[in-house]
């Protein structure tokens, strides 16, 4: 990409030399301020950023002191921008721009898809339509997990979560409430518990309605009314992160160390051999922390059923718009239907998905090409492969019942209508290059696992 916009930026030099010396008749420096002071970044842009594929946000400065920022034309990564006569500041977050420079939510402003900020030397901001914008896949996990929670937008959306899971979590603990704790893995699924916590109490207050209800008349009323009144939803903060370190995003190794450390418990927060216990998590993607530290710790506390709740639905497919989400077999979702393919004697359906990702080789990189893996997936309903990936994080040591409920695709939606790109959890990938490089993750994984080429 450096040389790419290097060589058009040769070319936009060249461009202006020859105005400077053939038409205007200048000489020596002149001829350089004159191209300093008439260089267009959007030229450039325009000539090379047409044959990128990805998702991004990518900023760039010249010697002379031009600069821009362009946004992918899907709106895949998002930028925030804020200018007043001192400062232009271009953010990935909205929040952090409205902290440092105290402003109000209405004036940091966002970069549109397939739009650049260009800023010339004497600070000049123009926003030109550099790319002509796609259908928008703005990313959905940055707004689960790795955008802060304190952004208006985000924090709605976040709480929605939480809520939109209460119908799903009440099946799982067969609508007991009363031994039910809820709690949290912190830090980041602390919105969403909220959001959670608002959802049972909705759902409370309808019981409470039915039971005042059935009580009216009656001759002990005043003392039946005191007993529904006193029913509350059980919180409990039961996990406590010692240490500020995020195990997803720390290397193989290193993160199996972590997942070990990380978390600690407050005991005495359950009845032992009758609580359910609800914790709800921003996400679950290899399922290291939850098997080697989270369930282990939990299970201390002597809960009946251990209920491990997802703000996102299962993630099944790897990114490559920015996140560090690689490599199929990383995915406990894709561990646990490789585990049901075979328990089920469907092997073969590797080898055919084998084949066709080879043959899809061929097509070129500009053409969207069929996902392999979805086919392996087809099989099995999301409760099965939610089944088989409690099965896996469960070690024998565990005496609780554990069972997993994950948001799905259509409430991710509901609660983040703005923010459609879903291809983790879906596996339709928003460019051509991402159709193309998830299937050579499966052919990775494929001939690294079964030996074949």
């Amino acid at each position: 990409i450096l040389d790419q916009v290097g060589h058009r930026l040769d070319r936009e030099v060249e461009r202006l030399y020859k105005i400077a010396h053939e038409e205007q008749g200048l000489e020596g420096m002149d001829i350089t301020h004159f191209i300093e002071d008439n260089l267009d970044l959007t030229n450039v842009l325009h000539r090379t950023s047409p044959i990128w594929d990805g998702g991004f946000v990518m900023c760039g400065m010249t010697g002379s002191g031009d600069s821009f920022v362009l946004r992918d034309r899907n709106g895949i990564r998002p930028a925030f921008y804020y200018i007043d006569d001192e400062i232009i500041v271009v953010a990935s977050e909205r929040p952090v721009i409205q902290t440092v420079m105290n402003v109000t939510y209405d004036k940091v402003l966002e970069l549109n898809p397939g739009e650049a900020l260009t800023i010339d030397n004497k600070a000049n901001p123009r926003i030109t339509q550099i790319l002509e914008p796609g259908e928008l896949k703005a990313c959905s996990f940055e707004r689960i997990y790795f955008s802060r929670g304190s952004d208006r937008d985000i924090y709605r959306e976040r709480k929605m979560l939480g809520q939109l899971l209460t119908p799903a979590i009440l099946r799982e603990i067969d609508g007991d409430l009363t031994h039910s704790v809820f709690s949290f893995i912190p830090n980041t699924a602390e919105v969403a518990y909220f959001g959670m916590l608002e959802g049972l109490n909705l759902e409370l207050n309808k019981r409470k309605a039915e039971q005042i209800e059935q009580a009216l008349g009656a001759p002990d009323f005043d003392e039946q009314l005191k007993g529904i009144l006193s029913q509350r939803i059980r919180s409990e903060k039961v996990a406590i992160k010692d240490i500020k370190l995020r195990t997803f995003i720390s290397e193989g190794n290193t993160r199996n160390d972590l997942a070990t450390h990380v978390y600690d418990v407050t005991y005495g927060s359950i009845e032992r051999g009758v609580d359910n216990l609800v914790v709800i998590d921003d996400s679950i993607v290899r399922g290291t922390t939850i098997r080697q530290s989270i369930l282990t710790i939990l299970d201390r506390l002597g809960p009946r059923k251990i209920v491990f709740v997802s703000s996102a639905p299962q993630i099944r497919y790897p990114d490559y718009y920015g996140i560090d989400m690689r490599h199929v077999d990383e995915f406990i979702a894709f561990r646990a239907m490789i585990a049901l393919l075979q328990e089920r004697g469907l092997q073969r359906m590797l080898d055919e998905a084998y084949r066709e990702a080879i043959a899809l080789r061929e097509r070129p990189l500009t053409e969207y090409v069929p996902n392999v893996i979805k086919s392996l997936y087809a099989p099995f309903t999301e409760e099965e492969i939610s089944a088989k990936i409690a099965e896996l994080v469960k070690s024998d040591s565990i005496k609780a019942e554990v069972s997993i409920v994950y948001q799905t695709v259509e409430t991710l939606h509901e609660a983040i209508p703005h923010h459609p790109g879903d291809w983790y959890f879906t596996g339709d990938y928003p460019t051509p290059g991402g159709s193309h490089l998830v299937n050579d993750a499966f052919i990775a994984y494929y001939e690294q696992q079964y030996n074949r080429k």
